[in-house]
C-alpha cells in the first residue's frame, strides 16, 4: 500500500512549498483540512509560519484538534511538525499572550532571551544555522552532523532532554528538533533547506506507517 500523506491546511503559511518538496522526493501528498482525508491518510504533516496563538485559533476554528488527536495520538500515525507545527505540539506557548497547545509533549514555547549576552542578536532568527543531532532520530539518517538548515522563528522549544534530538546555537543553545514515539518535529524548515532538507523529508516518507 502506497503512502497517502496529508499536509494539514489551516491557513498558516505557504503549504505549497512543503508540498513541492515532498513531490520532489516522490511523496504522494495532499493539502487538506477535510476530516475524511486526514482520517484516510497514512502520515500527517503540520507545517506553519506565524504566531502560536493564531495557529491554535485556526486549528480550533476548523475543528482539527479532535481529528489530529485521534489520528496522531490514538492511531499513532507518523507525524511531522515543521516550525510552528513543531511548537504547537507543546502544552503552552507565550507568543501574544499565553495559549494552550496540542499538549502532545510536556513542553513550552518561549521567546529568545538575549538579555545576558554582550552582543544582542536579531529576532526573529532568520537564515542558515548548523544543527547538531544525535542518532536517536531516524529522520537524520544519511545526513551529516552539523549540517545547515534554514530557520525563521522568534520563539523556541523548551522540554525534557529525553525527547530532544538536535540543538542549534543562536546566541543561546536551543532545541531544534524532537522525536517521541510517532511524533517528529523540527524548528527549521526542511522544505527550504535544499538537499539536506529533502533528504530529511525522504526519510519521513520512508518511515514505516
Amino acid at each position: 500500500m502506497l503512502d497517502n500523506i496529508v499536509i494539514i491546511d489551516y491557513n498558516m503559511g505557504n503549504l505549497r512549498s512543503v508540498e513541492k518538496a515532498f513531490e520532489r522526493v516522490g511523496g504522494d501528498v495532499t493539502i487538506s483540512s477535510d476530516h475524511s482525508i486526514i482520517k484516510s491518510a497514512s502520515k500527517i504533516v503540520l507545517p506553519g509560519v506565524g504566531s502560536f496563538k493564531d495557529g491554535m485559533k485556526q486549528l480550533n476554528k476548523l475543528g482539527l484538534i479532535d481529528i489530529l488527536n485521534s489520528e496522531v495520538i490514538e492511531n499513532k500515525k507518523p507525524f511531522l511538525g515543521i516550525c510552528l507545527g513543531m511548537q504547537l505540539v507543546s502544552k503552552v506557548g507565550y507568543e501574544n499572550g499565553e495559549s494552550s497547545g496540542l499538549g502532545w509533549v510536556d513542553a513550552e514555547v518561549i521567546k529568545f532571551d538575549f538579555s545576558n549576552l554582550e552582543k544582542k542578536l536579531k529576532i526573529p532568527h532568520i537564515g542558515w544555522n548548523s544543527v547538531v543531532y544525535n542518532k536517536t532520530n531516524p529522520l537524520f539518517n544519511e545526513i551529516k552532523d552539523n549540517s545547515d538548515f534554514y530557520f525563521v522563528h522568534s520563539y523556541h522549544f523548551n522540554t525534557n532532554e529525553d525527547i530532544v534530538t538536535s540543538r542549534t546555537d543562536y546566541g543561546i543553545d536551543f532545541i531544534s528538533s524532537i522525536y517521541k514515539d510517532n511524533i517528529f518535529a523540527f524548528q527549521f524548515h526542511p522544505e527550504k533547506s535544499q538537499s539536506v532538507g529533502l533528504k530529511l523529508i525522504e526519510n519521513f516518507i520512508n518511515i514505516e506507517a
